[in-house]
């Protein structure tokens, strides 16, 4: 196993359930990812989808204590050097290209790439990738899905994101490939716009004890 996927899969195992999140004001990004730590989610996905989000990865990354932060939704070779000068210490796609390969094979950062189908997995596994975000999860076939594909490509581990709530995560979290999931649901928008972050808190306690 590379240096890369034992730095990934330490970080991908500090909890069952790693936050993404869609920062809309820079100035929540870092009382919101105390909240998360708070409740035991150490991990957290800043997805860049917004104008914030670069500047979010950088507050979090410098200013909240135990969080490790990675950015999301890198599409290209550019996202990445980006996020990765901001302090992400972890890189996300929800798929993959031959540049965002070439630029994640020349960083030190560890990349997991998004995969929806087999011969996406096995694509990658071809280029040394062991760990992978599953994505759209429910959308793709869900945890039936994957569980059919846990024998035939034996070895690839999953973190599987996209439709997944407190409600059906234990169904994912129950495979023998799937080593964490993705999801929003400990963010809501209504608490982060309310600053309701004692709320989020006890959200992410509840995501923590899904590992039970």
């Amino acid at each position: 196993m590379s240096e890369k996927t034992e730095k990934l899969l330490s970080t991908l195992k500090l909890q069952p359930v790693v936050p993404v999140l869609i920062i809309e004001d820079v100035a929540t990004a870092v009382p919101l990812a105390r909240a998360l730590v708070a409740g035991g989610l150490k991990a957290i996905e800043i997805t860049m989808r917004t104008d914030a989000a670069l500047e979010a990865v950088r507050r979090v990354a410098g200013e909240v204590e135990g969080a490790v932060v990675g950015a999301g939704t890198i599409l290209n070779p550019a996202h990445f050097e980006a996020a990765v000068e901001a302090g992400s210490q972890f890189i996300v796609s929800p798929g993959t290209t031959r540049e965002l390969i070439h630029a994640a094979r020349a960083s030190d950062i560890p990349l997991l790439p998004g995969a929806a189908t087999a011969s996406e997995v096995m694509q990658l596994r071809d280029e040394g990738y062991q760990v992978l975000k599953f994505f759209p999860a429910e959308q793709a076939g869900g945890a039936a899905y994957l569980k059919a594909l846990s024998s035939p490509l034996a070895g690839t581990l999953f973190c599987p994101t996209g439709g997944i709530s407190l409600k059906n995560a234990r169904d994912y979290l129950s495979l023998p490939n799937v080593v964490c999931v993705g999801g929003s649901w400990v963010a809501p928008k209504e608490l982060v716009s309310a600053g309701d972050w004692a709320g989020i808190t006890k959200l992410a306690t509840e995501a923590c004890a899904l590992a039970g």
